[in-house]
C-alpha cells in the first residue's frame, strides 16, 4: 500500500508552513492536530505553560480527528520542539493512536536544538522512525536552507 499522511501540530505557523510544503510536493493527505482549548497568543506565556506541560507529561484534549489511520503505512509527523521534545498535543495524539505498525518520518521545527525529540517519538510510539529532519526557524524566519528541505521532501517520494 505505502500510503502516506502528514500529521502535524503548529503553534506559531512554522510547522504548518512546512507541512503544507510537503503536502504540495507529495500530494498526500494532511491533518492538522488542534487542541480543544487553543493556546494563548502570548508567546512568552505559552513558553512557560509549555514547560510546565512537558514536565508534567500533560496531554491536552484534542479536537476530534476524523481519519482512519489504518489506511496509511507512513506518517510524516510534524512537531515544534517544546522544551527539548515534541509538543504536548503530539503527546496526546501518539498516546491516543497506536502507531506501532507505522513508519514515522518526523519533521521537527525548532529555534536551534532538536533536544531528544526523535528518541522520544521512537520510545512513545514503538514505530519504525526514519529519516528525521530538523528545520530551524529564527522566530518566523526559516533558517534551514530551503534547498535542503526540498531535497529531504524529494527523498520521501
Amino acid at each position: 500500500m505505502n500510503k502516506k499522511m502528514i500529521i502535524y501540530f503548529s503553534y506559531t505557523g512554522n510547522t504548518k508552513s512546512i507541512a503544507e510544503m510537503i503536502q504540495r510536493e507529495l500530494n498526500c493527505d494532511i491533518l492538522r492536530i488542534e487542541t480543544e482549548v487553543p493556546y494563548s497568543d502570548d508567546y512568552d506565556a505559552v513558553v512557560s505553560q509549555g514547560q510546565d506541560e512537558v514536565n508534567a507529561g500533560y496531554k491536552p484534549k484534542l479536537k476530534p480527528i476524523n481519519v482512519d489511520l489504518s489506511k496509511y503505512d507512513t506518517v510524516i509527523l510534524g512537531t515544534p520542539v517544546w522544551w527539548y521534545t515534541y509538543a504536548p498535543a503530539i503527546n496526546t495524539f501518539i498516546t491516543e493512536n497506536n502507531l506501532s505498525d507505522k513508519t514515522i518520518i518526523p519533521f521537527i521545527t525548532n529555534g536551534g536544538w532538536l533536544g531528544h525529540t526523535v528518541e522520544d517519538i521512537k520510545s512513545a510510539t514503538g514505530a519504525n522512525v526514519i529519516n528525521p529532519i530538523s528545520i530551524k526557524f529564527n522566530t518566523s524566519d526559516l533558517s534551514t536552507n530551503i534547498k535542503d528541505i526540498k531535497e529531504w521532501i524529494n527523498s520521501l517520494k
